[in-house]
């Protein structure tokens, strides 16, 4: 395994634990509703952070724009309209099929969609190479350790006797759920498809790491759309704005801001490591990031009391997910290895 490689997997390692670690900050703002501490994160992480890392770390940032063709600059920000319509589908599908099952099947989904679809739209060729029959392989792997996490989350619903939802409520979040996985996916597809915006960024100066900074600020300005409307709909709904000034503001506030930066910061070193990983980076890159992102968030789970109580089944079911999907990294890195 060159030296290029395991640098970049480790990047994306990286990039995988800061997006699954992004919401456990939200755990210390239990004074406020979800949607006054969501519209926090997505102010922070969908437009303060990604706008100034953005001008800070790629000279001549309108020049890169203006110079991009229109329908790149369209298909960046559409794809993270759709990425915005997903994450907000996300909050409803897992108060429906729990946060356990939900968080498997929506990531998993959009790891799938996220990589196989671009390979096999952009790189037909490559799905019979090595590289792609271990991606494939790999995502098979994953797809199995995301079955052994939605036994676990189920496990761990029935042991609470919490998951008293109605059995059509819980096929309507199943829906909601894949439709989210589907629409998250497209985040990938704007790295993937608005290249043009990366080159024109290293041609104004920027390095190497930083150069999909412009692909990701148009991106998650798309995304921050349906998420800004979304949560101004519950505040109305919920006569919540008053919320903000309760609990601990203080200290909510702050941890609302990090929540951005936790998040913002994942998707930088994920451009970073992907771009270490060769052409195909994109696609061998957003299944490790996906299945580091889901590894993350459930150890913080378990280290903020969330599988107290549990049975032994659903930890077992739990941990045999963790070490499977641990597997499909294995299985991909190695495939890329040349």
């Amino acid at each position: 395994m060159n030296q290029a490689l395991v640098w970049g997997i480790a990047v994306v390692t990286l990039a995988g634990i800061l997006n699954g670690s992004f919401a456990a900050p939200m755990k210390k703002m239990s004074g406020w509703r979800w949607e006054n501490s969501w519209l926090l994160f997505a102010f922070s992480g969908l437009i303060v952070f990604p706008w100034i890392i953005n001008f800070a770390t790629v000279p001549n940032v309108a020049g890169v724009y203006a110079a991009a063709s229109s329908p790149t600059l369209i298909k960046v920000f559409l794809f993270g309209l759709l990425w915005g319509v997903g994450s907000t589908l996300f909050g409803l599908g897992i108060s429906r099929v729990g946060m356990a099952l939900g968080f498997a099947l929506i990531l998993g989904i959009t790891a799938s969609f996220g990589s196989l679809l671009p390979l096999a739209i952009l790189h037909s060729e490559q799905l019979t190479t090595k590289r792609g029959l271990a991606l494939i392989a790999g995502t098979a792997v994953m797809v199995l350790g995301l079955v052994f996490l939605a036994l676990a989350g189920r496990a761990r619903e029935h042991d609470s006797q919490t998951s008293g939802v109605a059995r059509s409520s819980f096929a309507i979040g199943l829906v909601i759920c894949i439709f989210s996985g589907i629409f998250s996916s497209m985040m990938n597809f704007s790295f993937i498809f608005g290249d043009e915006l990366r080159l024109r960024a290293l041609q104004s100066g920027a390095s190497n790491a930083m150069a999909a900074n412009p692909i990701w600020t148009l991106t998650v300005t798309g995304g921050f759309v349906p998420n800004f409307l979304y949560c101004v709909y519950l505040l109305n709904k919920n006569r919540t704005w008053s919320v903000f000034g309760e609990g601990n503001p203080s200290a909510y506030w702050p941890l609302g801001i990090l929540t951005g930066l936790l998040w913002f910061g994942g998707i930088v070193f994920y451009g970073m490591g992907a771009a270490s990983l060769g052409d195909l980076g994109g696609i061998v890159g957003w299944p490790i990031f996906m299945t580091v992102d889901i590894i993350a968030a459930l150890l913080w789970g378990a280290v903020s009391g969330e599988w107290k109580g549990a049975s032994r089944r659903a930890l077992i079911y739990n941990w045999a997910g963790v070490g499977i999907l641990l597997l499909a990294i294995a299985v991909i890195s190695a495939g890329n290895a040349s």
